[in-house]
């Protein structure tokens, strides 16, 4: 009965004329204030303020962010906003309730610069049957893709359900990784109440299916212990699980000392922004701390039981830059006996080989395909 009426309530508004110069963000449905449309967003309000921003939330009350407009997401000004926005920007699948009226721009970010594990066409058995037919339907209306790199684009031209334009701007969310900004890390450091000299090791999963939690057995004492070897400092563990996870994660992490659950946090490049190090899986986050060139460890201790059952993967995990390990003991010696030049010159290596566009322009990039509309 709800979708009858959105349905009925869109094709009301849709008589409404579209408005010039305004854009409607998103992010997962709503559900936070980050990725690439909140960097496209915010390049926008601080350098054409002749463009009038407009985000939906689920929780409009929790995002307190000057120089935008606010909607409920399924709200009926979200479906006035929806229908009379020249442009939309999304990092994720519109459902069927959007329909792209003449005069509109929809333009997918997708919410990596590159990925580990296969995607859309590509990882098509694994997907549910409703998200595919969303997945189809949905790209028959985009108008501009983003890719960060040669290697997505090859991936999206296969899989994505689409044939539209490709744009080779980069991607949007990893300009500010190319911007060392002091005062935006002290703001973040403040934020989570971590003094600015201790270093930060990210420690941030993927999920896998089921929401098991059973690879998530990191030893946190034992990974400090062989930090501070390395680097004879005061360090911090900030885990952020998948938001998938976000009510499993204080069960996970109760009793740690020197460990902060930073799973509610909307904005990981911020996180990689402060982060020293990182510590992931089979993420697409590693791509994006790469253009750092600070150390980035794999551990994967279901490697061989999720290449087999969960997802398949674009690379041989164990060709990639960065150092994998099955077991705490290996992570810990890897990190012990971790050598950063050899490091940046496989790592930039890399970068090289998949061809990436990023140069932390994106955002002025992308909007100048925008502004020629």
């Amino acid at each position: 009965m709800k979708e009858f009426l959105y349905t009925i309530l869109i094709r009301i508004l849709s008589v409404l004329p579209v408005t010039r110069k305004k854009v409607l963000f998103m992010s997962y449905y709503g559900s936070q204030y980050g990725c690439s449309p909140k960097y496209l967003s915010e390049y926008i309000t601080q350098h054409h303020k002749d463009w009038k921003v407009v985000w939906a939330f689920t929780e409009p009350q929790k995002h307190s962010i000057s120089g935008i407009l606010k909607v409920r997401y399924l709200s009926f000004r979200y479906f006035y906003e929806l229908c009379t926005s020249q442009v939309i920007i999304t990092n994720y699948r519109m459902t069927s309730l959007f329909h792209k009226r003449k005069g509109q721009t929809y333009i997918q970010t997708w919410h990596s610069s590159l990925r580990l594990k296969m995607i859309e066409k590509d990882a098509e058995s694994s997907l549910p049957p409703h998200y595919v037919e969303m997945a189809k339907k949905d790209s028959l209306q985009i108008d501009y893709l983003l890719s960060g790199c040669t290697y997505s684009t090859s991936i999206f031209q296969r899989c994505f359900w689409y044939d539209g334009p490709i744009l080779p701007t980069g991607t949007p969310r990893n300009d500010v990784l190319f911007h060392p900004n002091v005062s935006l890390k002290q703001k973040i450091k403040e934020r989570l109440q971590i003094p600015e000299q201790t270093k930060v090791v990210l420690y941030a999963p993927t999920f896998r299916k089921g929401n098991s939690m059973e690879c998530y057995n990191l030893n946190y004492t034992q990974l400090i212990h062989s930090l501070q070897k390395q680097q004879n400092t005061d360090w911090v563990v900030l885990v952020r699980l998948h938001p998938h996870l976000r009510n499993l994660s204080q069960s996970l992490l109760k009793d740690e000392k020197q460990v902060l659950d930073v799973t509610d946090y909307d904005d990981i490049q911020e996180l990689l922004c402060i982060a020293d190090m990182v510590i992931s899986d089979y993420s697409s986050l590693i791509f994006d701390f790469a253009m750092t060139l600070r150390p980035c460890f794999l551990y994967v201790p279901d490697l061989e039981a999720y290449t087999s059952k969960d997802r398949s993967l674009y690379f041989n995990i164990r060709e990639l830059p960065f150092p994998i390990s099955l077991t705490n003991e290996e992570l810990c010696h890897q990190i012990e006996r971790f050598q950063i030049n050899s490091y940046q010159k496989q790592v930039t290596s890399f970068l090289y080989t998949i061809g990436s566009y990023e140069n932390g322009q994106a955002c002025e990039k992308v909007f100048n395909y925008l502004s020629s509309l």
